[in-house]
């Protein structure tokens, strides 16, 4: 046994080649069954042609003298003998197709007619057919009469029948090639056992290693280690006491005779060592060795790799939750421009997920022109590997947005590799410098307004006390009469301009009181009512009785529904309707009065500017352009806010019942008050779709 194992692997093979020609009989064992198989089937095939070429010559005189019984004895007398019990049937047919004579006991099957046909250059024709219980072997041959045919005859050999004599010859040839292989088995089995079965231990043990199992031990055990052979006495040696890896295979032994480097190399200088001599085997063996020293070399780095790839997931994880949890817009893209990475935010902007968006470029994500200014920006900065920052305007179904963008180059090397690319939403930011700018703005025009109502007022009541005393002295045949009283009515346009100025320059020093606000908004309704009825505007109301009485001016909040509704008949004209709801938010401390009308609304160009002192877009002689502005002082000084909204989206205009016929709001005042004892936020905004 020892002998075999120090023989080498090559050895072995050479002596099991010896018995592969044995096992090569079962390869001639079969080609002799498929060659027997194939002479059964010929022979079958050339007796059925044979059949039908008899049965042809022997019926041409019984068709001659029109003998059918004859016929009929020739095909029966065929399909009963007992050498060809293999017949499934048997008949002749004429020139024309008829059936002279047949062996069908339950009629003849027509369409056995047209399933072989044969040519009159023909000796015979054979044809696989399939009747659904059985395949059959058809054989169709003429009947002739020198040139002349006379009929076809058919003969029909179950395929069956060949079939099981074809298998009988093949069991009598698996029975000799089993006994012949079972012998070649027996002679085989003592000289591979041993390359066998130490093949077998590796292949479990790369099995075990497939399975996730890396401390294995593959080759036998050693009858004496190094440090036996050597006496060494040297424990601090690494190979001293390890009985799992040979010496060969581990680095830094303590040997003069080895080297310091580690396997393979090392292996060089073991060559002649009486321990490398002793316990190394044959190329079996070496390979279990080698696929030891593999398998705990792959433990350790996968154990390194695995500590690596749990750093990176805790570093990926982390960088992508800071990454997904601001609100910055975040890409990053190549020198290609193509998008490498993405964050949350940028694929809410761009409505779709990350998947869709990495490995594509802008082309693919925006529409043509925003995609050809982002192409030139970034090219610009991959080119000149300088920053770059804009601040951009979009327009969406939420409204005007603002961001900051700011694109930096990925430097690698000194070499630009990509551009990462932040947009930060800022505008809120730029609703609190417009809120500001207009805030100063109506500051300074309430301390002009004031300053110009006050010098102008005493001269103008002058000018409309003569003008009124002129009046009443001038006959009223005067042609003069007439010039003076357009005096005195432009001297009263005069007059209500600067009321207005002042009721906008100055907080009401007036003394504010509990009131009833549906109570007030209920009596402008009555009073305008009348008037609106004329030019066919309809007033619909619908006012919350659960808002509770609040602190305020009467008359001047009197002032802010009348201007609102009248501006509300001058943006209809005629027929139309407007819709006043009050609205009670008790968990926001607060009341909204909403007023839409069926006008043709506020173009968005103007919804900015619409509270600005003198801003109108009535003609010259229908209003002067004060009227909100009077409106938001007066609200503001009530620590409220009044906002308008235009046009106004669909998926609002559900929820004012309008005028039959009428299509919807073209815009909507909202007037909001805090309660008793509460102020509204600076920053808060009206959220229409939760107030309903």
């Amino acid at each position: 046994m020892r002998f075999i194992t120090r023989r080498s692997f090559q050895s072995k093979i050479n002596m099991g080649l010896a018995f592969i020609i044995v096992c090569f009989g079962l390869v001639i064992g079969v080609m002799n069954h498929q060659v027997s198989s194939r002479a059964v089937l010929q022979e079958t095939l050339k007796r059925g042609q044979a059949l039908a070429v008899n049965l042809s010559a022997r019926s041409v005189e019984s068709i001659l003298s029109m003998n059918f019984l004859r016929l009929t004895n020739l095909v029966t007398d065929m399909s009963q003998s007992d050498d060809e019990e293999n017949i499934v049937y048997a008949f002749i047919m004429d020139t024309h197709g008829q059936v002279l004579a047949h062996t069908f006991r339950n009629g003849f099957p027509v369409a056995l007619r047209m399933a072989n046909q044969v040519n009159y250059d023909q000796v015979i024709s054979v044809q696989l057919l399939d009747t659904g219980t059985e395949r059959i072997y058809d054989f169709a041959s003429p009947v002739m009469v020198g040139s002349t045919r006379l009929g076809t005859v058919r003969v029909a050999l179950s395929h069956t029948a060949i079939k099981t004599s074809i298998n009988r010859l093949m069991w009598v040839n698996m029975v000799m090639t089993a006994g012949a292989t079972f012998l070649a088995l027996i002679g085989s089995t003592f000289f591979a056992r041993t390359v066998t079965r130490r093949i077998n231990a590796l292949r479990h043990s790369a099995e075990e290693v497939v399975r996730g199992k890396l401390d294995i031990q593959v080759s036998p055990p050693l009858d004496r280690n190094c440090w036996e052979i050597m006496n060494c006495q040297e424990p601090r040696c690494p190979a001293y006491e390890n009985r799992i890896r040979r010496c060969w295979y581990i680095a830094g032994t303590f040997c003069p005779e080895c080297g310091k480097e580690g396997f393979p190399e090392k292996v060089k200088n073991c060559r002649f060592c009486p321990v490398y001599r002793h316990n190394a085997g044959d190329e079996i063996q070496s390979l279990a060795e080698s696929f030891e020293f593999m398998a705990l070399t792959l433990k350790n780095h996968i154990e390194e790799l695995r500590l690596s790839e749990q750093n990176l997931a805790r570093q990926k994880q982390l960088l992508k939750t800071i990454l997904d949890a601001t609100p910055d817009l975040v890409t990053l893209q190549d020198k290609n421009l193509v998008y490498l990475a993405v964050n949350r935010a940028f694929c809410r902007y761009s409505g779709r997920e990350e998947e869709e968006i990495i490995g594509c470029t802008d082309s693919e994500l925006f529409d043509e022109e925003q995609a050809d200014l982002n192409f030139h920006e970034d090219k610009q900065i991959l080119l000149t590997g300088e920053s770059f920052s804009k601040e951009i305007m979009t327009k969406g179904s939420k409204g005007k947005k603002w961001y900051h963008v700011v694109k930096l180059p990925v430097v690698e090397h000194n070499n630009v590799i990509g551009l990462l690319s932040t947009a930060r939403d800022i505008t809120v930011v730029k609703q609190y410098q417009e809120k500001m700018i207009h805030s100063q703005k109506m500051e300074d025009l309430g301390r002009l307004a004031g300053g110009v109502a006050h010098e102008i007022n005493t001269p103008l009541s002058i000018i409309l006390g003569y003008a009124q005393l002129l009046v009443k002295e001038v006959p009223a045949e005067d042609p003069l009469k007439q010039d003076v009283a357009i005096i005195e009515k432009q001297a009263q346009v005069c007059r209500k301009i600067v009321s207005d100025l002042l009721s906008f320059s100055r907080s009401s020093d007036k003394q504010k009181i509990r009131m009833d606000i549906n109570g007030s908004i209920q009596e402008v309704i009555d009073l305008v009512e009348p008037i609106f009825r004329q030019n066919r505007i309809t007033l619909l109301r619908k006012l919350d009785d659960q808002i509770p009485p609040v602190s305020g001016d009467k008359e001047r909040l009197k002032q802010v529904w009348m201007n609102l509704f009248n501006n509300a008949a001058d943006a209809i004209g005629k027929d139309g309707c407007i819709f006043i709801r009050s609205k009670l938010c008790a968990h926001r401390r607060r009341l909204v009065v909403f007023v839409a009308d069926t006008g043709s609304g506020i173009e968005e160009e103007n919804l900015g500017r619409i509270f600005e002192p003198f801003f109108t877009t009535k003609p010259v002689d229908k209003g002067t352009g004060l009227g909100l502005s009077v409106i938001f002082g007066i609200i503001k000084d009530h620590g409220g806010r009044i906002s308008a909204l235009s046009p106004v989206p669909v998926e609002y205009r559900d929820i004012f019942p309008l005028c039959e016929g009428e299509t919807g709001p073209g815009a909507i005042f909202f007037v909001e008050l805090p309660l008793e004892g509460d102020t509204l936020p600076p920053d808060e905004c009206i959220e229409f779709g939760k107030n309903r």
